[in-house]
């Protein structure tokens, strides 16, 4: 079958590009491994009754141009208000509650400290006006130093703009891009919860503990997240994350895009240098001039184009990025929501409705568990996300039954004395009792649970090294160094093949905004018009 382009991969970046360019008007067809469309960003009903957000959990890096562009309201996509965002119990019966709400996030901080209370205003202001500088480079592609063009200049001189207004801060904010967040963080806070509430931001995801430099970016790279224009609120997916896929995919096919599942590519065609199409595992062809990426730059340029295709240099430093994970997932059916010590009945309360950490509740708690994972070992005490959507959402569980996820690190790939098969069910248990512990009865509450290791995570999403971002978000690889220096812009050095993944600059995160930025450089080499 000829097509105009191939996407590879239904994540949620495919899925966007998919849609972009069906909408210039090319013949697009997108090929999917699994039976479900969404890559990480999928709503599975794995126990009869609870519909669970398997990997991705959380919305609020949605490029509200991408919500736009596509008009994903109207085919479905709804955003649930998070309010409280985050709660950090202690065991003590103290408790930590932040959101939106300026005013009674500082009355909680209060509780741990009136200098910090009365300094967070200021902290969220100043991370406020560092963000608002840089968003705009995450909607275009990186300026490329050694080959800068109009558009390249016309985005410079915007963040050069941005930085003269920050020049009161400019230092302030350098020292946070550049260095640890936890400096930054107890240069402003004296306070625990707080400082290890906030630092969440700034290691999820990551395999760095607070004090790795670069982990202050990874911090106001989190701290973008909006919804419905509200900056720094993040949401919940009516339906589960699997409904914002559902939402593009159906831009996609109205824009003329064929989509198909269970689809799986097994290798991508290169003739004279020149990418031709894909041979899938059946062994069947589809012929296109173009062909575009989501997954990762390692599963794509060394396993479906391989070595013989690339310059040797670009396959070693392909090779050599970093693809650890520290992540740990647990997905659950319970049948009822935790009831919180010292704060009052089961709910739904407020506690429910945000980001709920427990587990390492410290600065130095969150430095041990990542120093045990160096160690091929798995922390005592881990930090642990724990999120109850169904709080918010009552399509996700029978009546009186709530589904549960709990996102955890740190955890290595490969353990050193024992394997996964040994230890994935003796390590939950250990996790959910560091819920008891601020939760009395939590475990007697759970009736199913899913446990995926990041070897699991890479099994079934196809996230090399189980890596959510699709290779580390450090200082060395972002912007025009993502995903290595001379290729950041989409392009590879095989003609007429393109990344969309967030192995591309801006990154992870369910953003779009990779998928977006790539179908827009397509269709520049195509000399199509733009459709954004």
């Amino acid at each position: 079958m000829q097509s105009d382009i191939i996407v590879i991969g239904g994540g949620h970046n495919g899925l966007v590009a998919a849609a972009y360019l069906a909408r210039a008007g090319l013949r697009t067809v997108l090929l999917e491994r699994r039976p479900v469309i969404g890559g990480a960003c999928v709503t599975e009903e794995l126990w009869p009754g609870f519909r669970v957000s398997r990997a991705a959990y959380v919305a609020g890096l949605l490029r509200p141009a991408v919500v736009r562009e596509l008009g994903l309201a109207a085919r479905g996509l709804r955003l649930l208000r998070r309010a409280p965002s985050s709660f950090t119990p202690l065991p003590d019966g103290r408790g930590l509650r932040l959101g939106p709400d300026r005013t009674a996030s500082c009355q909680e901080i209060r509780r741990f400290s009136a200098r910090d209370a009365r300094r967070y205003p200021a902290y969220e202001d100043f991370l406020d006006r560092v963000v608002r500088t840089l968003e705009p480079a995450l909607d275009r592609p990186p300026p490329d130093p050694a080959r800068l063009g109009p558009r390249d200049l016309a985005l410079l001189a915007h963040l050069l703009v941005g930085a003269w207004r920050l020049r009161g801060d400019l230092a302030r904010a350098l020292a946070l891009l550049l260095g640890p967040a936890r400096s930054a963080l107890e240069g402003w806070f004296e306070s625990e919860p707080l400082r290890a509430t906030l630092a969440t931001d700034a290691v999820i995801g990551a395999w760095a503990a607070p004090s790795t430099p670069g982990t202050g970016y990874v911090l106001l790279h989190h701290v973008m997240g909006e919804t419905h224009g509200e900056r720094g609120v993040w949401s919940y997916v009516e339906g589960g994350m699997g409904r914002l896929a559902d939402a593009i995919a159906a831009a996609a096919r109205d824009a003329g895009a064929d989509i198909r599942t269970e689809a799986s590519v097994k290798q991508i065609a290169v003739r004279d240098g020149r990418a031709v199409g894909v041979v899938l595992a059946d062994g069947s062809t589809i012929e296109a001039p173009a062909v575009v990426s989501g997954l990762d730059p390692h599963r794509t340029l060394l396993r479906l184009v391989g070595r013989e295709h690339l310059p040797e240099e670009l396959a070693l430093e392909i090779a050599s990025l970093d693809f650890r994970s520290p992540c740990l997932k647990i997905n659950l059916a319970l049948d009822r929501l935790p009831a919180f010590a010292g704060r009052g009945g089961a709910g739904p309360l407020p506690e429910h409705a945000g980001t709920i950490h427990v587990g390492a509740t410290t600065l130095d708690a969150i430095e041990r568990a990542f120093e045990a994972a160096q160690r091929g070992a798995l922390p005592e005490r881990a930090m642990v996300e724990l999120t109850l959507p169904s709080a918010l959402d009552g399509s996700l569980a029978p009546d009186g039954h709530h589904v549960a996820s709990l996102f955890v690190q740190y955890v290595p790939y490969a353990l050193a004395e024992r394997d996964w098969d040994a230890e994935r069910d003796r390590f939950a248990d250990r996790v959910l009792a560091l819920v008891d512990e601020v939760a009395p009865g939590f475990s007697e509450s759970v009736l199913q649970r899913e446990v995926l290791a990041p070897p699991d995570l890479e099994r079934i999403f196809g996230l090399t090294g189980g890596n959510i971002f699709h290779g580390a978000m450090s200082l060395d690889r972002l912007l025009f160094l993502r995903p290595v220096p001379g290729w950041a812009r989409y392009r590879t050095p095989v003609a007429g093949l393109y990344l969309c993944g967030a192995g591309t600059h801006p990154g992870g995160g369910v953003m779009g905004a990779c998928g977006r930025n790539a179908a827009g450089e397509i269709l520049r080499d195509l000399r199509l018009r733009s459709v954004f």
